[in-house]
């Protein structure tokens, strides 16, 4: 894997970068000069047909687990750049701590990047020190960031998944990215926006809109995450509409610095392992309860 990442660092040399460009590389991976610290929770996404973990959202917080708004708060325009960088470079260096062995999903500022194939350096030279397989990445858009230019974003990501990293469309259905970019790049992942999720076995609309888009998927060939989800009936209804990924309180809060093990989940005694060929029988069975 070493061997791998050096090419790909050997493909990006700064010393013949024009110097204004190279300057704003040094800044993005410069994480020491923010003037605050920071480390991260990880929140499981489970597998309801293996009953494995698929992955741990790396999820910033104080450096003593406060709140990510307390961190968040002292992002601004100067330092987004240089915030971007240092939070890929402490996931990555955490998870690798752990000896993490699921996949490393982390959010990322499409708005904050230079350049993609320059700015991820930085992501690249962590990945090598730390030894940590590029292959088990995820960057998803941050949640609440505005993507101003979906075109742009679509580079980006390309760029990412030629390197080797998957790619996930966060908070999807809240209006920030949907379905033009969706139409302009297919990532390996969306994840399906929590006010989507909140209660969908109560509301039709919603089973509606989250089942087209699950079609949408499986026929692109992505994968689909529902977050957010708290309660038994949620996931049953999501299990029973496909979507096999699942975030939320029902089987794991964020764990600060610690990640987990599949036999750490709780999985819910309601909850079966449930055949494709059975899962619309299950929704009627759950409609009509």
């Amino acid at each position: 894997m070493n061997q791998m990442l050096n090419h790909m660092l050997k493909a990006y040399p700064s010393e013949f970068m024009p110097a204004e460009e190279s300057k704003a590389c040094g800044d993005c991976s410069n994480g020491e000069r923010l003037g605050f610290q920071f480390s991260y929770a990880y929140q499981p996404i489970v597998d309801l047909e293996t009953r494995q973990v698929f992955a741990h959202e790396a999820l910033v917080r104080g450096a003593n687990g406060e709140p990510a708004q307390s961190v968040l708060s002292r992002v601004s325009e100067t330092n987004r750049y240089r915030f971007d960088q240092a939070c890929r470079t402490k996931a990555i260096k955490t998870a690798a701590a752990l000896n993490m062995q699921t996949r490393l999903s982390i959010n990322f500022m499409p708005n904050a990047i230079y350049r993609p194939e320059l700015c991820i350096r930085a992501t690249l030279q962590a990945a090598r020190t730390h030894n940590f397989p590029i292959s088990r990445i995820i960057f998803e858009t941050i949640e609440g960031e505005r993507i101003d230019d979906g075109k742009w974003l679509a580079e980006v990501f390309r760029e990412y998944r030629r390197i080797g990293f998957l790619t996930a469309i966060d908070d999807f259905g809240a209006g920030f990215a949907g379905l033009n970019l969706l139409a302009d790049f297919q990532p390996d992942i969306i994840k399906l926006d929590m006010d989507l999720v909140r209660q969908v076995d109560q509301r039709p609309a919603r089973q509606a809109i989250v089942r087209g888009v699950a079609r949408i998927c499986e026929e692109l060939g992505i994968d689909v995450i529902a977050e957010g989800v708290e309660t038994l009936d949620e996931c049953l209804c999501l299990q029973a509409m496909g979507i096999r990924l699942i975030q939320g309180y029902l089987f794991g809060k964020p764990m600060f610095e610690s990640c987990w093990q599949a036999e750490d989940v709780v999985w819910p005694n309601g909850l079966a392992t449930v055949p494709q060929t059975d899962r619309a029988q299950l929704f009627s069975v759950l409609k009509q309860a």
